[in-house]
């Protein structure tokens, strides 16, 4: 009969954890990937993604960070400000192009960038500005007004939206480091919206930004952004609170401060934007 104390059990396997795992050094096939990709559907002449989620989430700087991937250098095409508390620096719809080695040459694929979500009213984009973004219904460069959404009288509503000026995939962009960014109104606010592109049958992912930021461990390596206990609580509480699949929440790390692209970071957007472009090639070809 001994008295010693029992061996903790081990954790089960997490499979989430483990599919993070399997980003690492495969940044090359990611890219290839990238250069490599065609719409199948003659129509599309481009994948439209459509960046949104609350103030400060990092939007316009995931989308600079996906061209600095491309890139090979540290862009800063979209204008981005960690200088303004409270308010939105994104004021327009705005489409931007990623360019693919010579004058003209483009990728197949855009993204939209808009004002942020704000829980509170007459703040940040109106909720129906996004659902007019997803049918093709905004022009490029509209000014947003928090106060009311567009009319179908102004001048840069598309009454007759084509196929390439509907949005193909969702992309919801939030923090992992701001405390309580999911308040109840933001999420009401952001399940409105979940629940017009499944209606509208637009795939929908997640980015979860600034996590070398929310993780001290992440911080002192990228790599352990797969063994952050932090992170994976952070993933399960925005899957309870707006239903993504947690395999469908991507954690990145934006470019900042860096003068340089690296692998890791890379890696990790990479990652994310083949998984944006699967899920748009396959929403277009099902139409």
């Amino acid at each position: 009969m001994g008295g010693g104390s029992s061996k903790p059990a081990p954790e089960p396997p997490n499979p989430l954890m483990e599919e993070w795992r399997r980003v690492w050094g495969h940044k090359n096939k990611y890219l290839k990937f990238v250069e490599n990709y065609q719409p199948y559907n003659e129509e599309v002449k481009q994948l439209r993604v459509l960046l949104h989620g609350p103030i400060g989430a990092g939007k316009s700087s995931f989308l600079n960070s996906v061209d600095s991937a491309l890139q090979g250098r540290v862009t800063d095409r979209a204008l981005a400000d960690n200088r303004i508390a409270g308010e939105s620096f994104t004021r327009k719809h705005r489409t931007y192009q990623f360019n693919k080695g010579g004058p003209g040459t483009f990728y197949p694929f855009v993204f939209t960038d808009l004002m942020g979500l704000e829980k509170e009213t007459k703040k940040g984009v109106c909720v129906e500005d996004i659902k007019q973004a997803m049918k093709g219904h905004i022009k490029d460069c509209y000014k947003i007004n928090p106060c009311s959404q567009i009319s179908e009288d102004n001048q840069n509503y598309n009454k007759d939206p084509t196929l390439n000026d509907q949005v193909h995939v969702l992309v919801c962009v939030i923090a992992a480091n701001t405390e309580n960014i999911l308040d109840d109104e933001s999420v009401i606010k952001m399940r409105d919206v979940r629940v017009a592109a499944r209606d509208l049958e637009i795939p929908q992912v997640a980015i979860l930004t600034k996590i070398d930021e929310a993780c001290p461990e992440v911080k002192a390596d990228m790599k352990n952004v797969y063994k952050s206990r932090y992170l994976k609580q952070v993933v399960d509480d925005l899957s309870a609170k707006l239903g993504f699949i947690p395999t469908c929440i991507f954690p990145v790390k934006n470019y900042h401060s860096e003068i340089d692209t690296n692998d890791e970071v890379d890696t990790l957007i990479l990652s994310a934007l083949n998984k944006i472009i699967n899920l748009g090639e396959d929403s277009v070809n099902s139409l």
